[in-house]
């Protein structure tokens, strides 16, 4: 029988969906899911098959030129899934194809769907599974095949020297997506609304992370773990998803950039790419700045400040967040009085829960916070 599994359990249309299985509990804002699910910057998607061997594919992963991004989630098949797709390429059965996305500086692949069917072959043709798994080291051994199967409770070197050649030669259908168009930073979202369309379940900061994968995704891992940030978002464990880190990336993107443009999504990823390899000294300022106002947000208004009874409130927290950024040293002593003022005015709840990634909205919620906590 053909491997049908997608490489995650279900599939979920929104990374703002309130039913979302995840560890961050946001506050449900139209206006945010809406730019979320915003048509894609217009560019033109082009596909091509990568025609490779498994066996080839597994030594370009061993030379790292196969990408397999760091996603939360890791490798989530068990043993009897991964014998399934090994099976299936045994018996010439088809298997679901598997997209990249190819770094045309360094002419790597970056696997951006199928990450579970390359790690299983890999694993496979190694003999054990993976660290990255819930059984490190374990033999793979080909298990939960139907009785009498010929394949059963055979690993890669108990194969015949036939079906190991089968193994090494099949094809795997691999296309390659890449945009046609200038520019590189928007093809994050056709690629990714085209893949979705097609199966694939990735949020968007995911999809970031892999597409810009460097210096810059590492930085904000790193800061996504200060204690004090946890407590602002209330959580101790990040998100399976990453839209912590996609706040973290909001919160230094509007600090940063005064030239925000609508939607919200585009914004962030073309903060993302033109960061992607910044200096070591630019993100220790920036890694300075966000911990010591992640601290003095703590030390003003306590932990989980921006969470109302429906979860976190994204726009305050970026509202609030740059303006403490930007006055640290010099919190009021009334602070907390100020905070509350704001939290009642009617503007700013307006503005914190309509239209929040209209540009002019934008600006005029940040003003007015860093007016009312630090004027």
């Amino acid at each position: 029988m053909a491997v049908r599994e997608s490489d995650d359990a279900a599939r979920v249309d929104g990374a703002w969906d309130a039913e979302l299985d995840t560890d961050l509990e946001l506050e449900p804002i139209t206006s945010e899911q809406e730019d979320y699910a915003s048509a894609p910057a217009d560019c033109r998607i082009h596909t091509f098959p990568a025609g490779f061997g498994l066996q080839t594919w597994y030594e370009m992963w061993q030379d790292g030129e196969v990408i397999l991004p760091q996603f939360q989630r890791g490798y989530a098949w068990t043993p009897e899934q991964a014998s399934r797709l090994i099976e299936s390429f045994l018996l010439g059965e088809p298997v679901p194809p598997v997209y990249l996305y190819i770094d045309y500086r360094s002419l790597n692949f970056l696997v951006l769907d199928g990450q579970q069917r390359m790690k299983s072959v890999f694993y496979f043709l190694e003999g054990h599974f993976g660290d990255d798994t819930p059984f490190p080291g374990q033999e793979f051994r080909l298990t939960g095949l139907s009785p009498g199967k010929r394949f059963k409770g055979r690993t890669f070197n108990d194969l015949g020297t036939w079906s190991q050649k089968v193994i090494k030669y099949q094809m795997i259908d691999a296309q390659v997506v890449q945009p046609l168009g200038p520019g590189d930073y928007a093809s994050v979202y056709p690629i990714f609304e085209w893949l979705r369309n097609n199966g694939a379940d990735r949020s968007l900061q995911e999809v970031r992370n892999g597409i810009y994968n460097g210096r810059f995704v590492e930085f904000l891992r790193e800061l996504n773990r200060s204690p004090q940030w946890r407590q602002i978002l209330g959580k101790v464990s990040p998100d399976r998803r990453e839209r912590d880190m996609e706040l973290l990336t909001r919160f230094l993107a509007l600090r940063d950039t005064g030239d925000y443009r609508k939607p919200m999504k585009d914004f962030l990823s073309r903060f993302m790419q033109e960061n992607r390899e910044a200096p070591e000294g630019v993100l220790a300022q920036r890694g300075q700045l966000f911990r010591e106002t992640c601290g003095q947000v703590v030390a003003a208004l306590g932990a989980q400040p921006f969470h109302g009874k429906s979860g976190l409130n994204v726009a305050a927290l970026d509202a609030v967040m740059v303006a403490f950024s930007e006055n640290l040293g010099r919190v009021p002593a009334d602070i907390k009085a100020r905070y509350q003022q704001l939290r009642g005015d009617a503007e700013f709840v307006v503005d914190t829960r309509q239209g929040t990634t209209e540009a002019v909205v934008v600006q005029r919620r940040l003003a007015q916070a860093k007016t009312v906590l630090f004027g």
